[in-house]
């Protein structure tokens, strides 16, 4: 039987990976403008949205059997 990964785990995994990616859109945006602020609101209004399809996307893949391959007991 494949192993399926909990939404408690996507959950925590895109949250992680989220910031991860907040500093580095901070940093980009910051120097790429030199502006704080917006650097910041970037950053924020970004991060909703993707954060939102990165969950869907990983929920999609967690219920796709193909790679998956069984947990081999001890």
């Amino acid at each position: 039987m494949p192993n399926r990964a909990s939404r408690r785990r996507s959950i925590v995994k895109a949250m992680t990976y989220r910031g991860i990616i907040v500093c580095l859109d901070f940093l980009v945006i910051y120097l790429l403008t030199g502006k704080v602020m917006t650097a910041a609101a970037f950053m924020i209004v970004s991060n909703l949205y993707t954060t939102v399809a990165y969950f869907l996307h990983e929920r999609v893949w967690a219920g796709i059997k193909w790679g998956m391959e069984p947990q081999k007991e001890n």
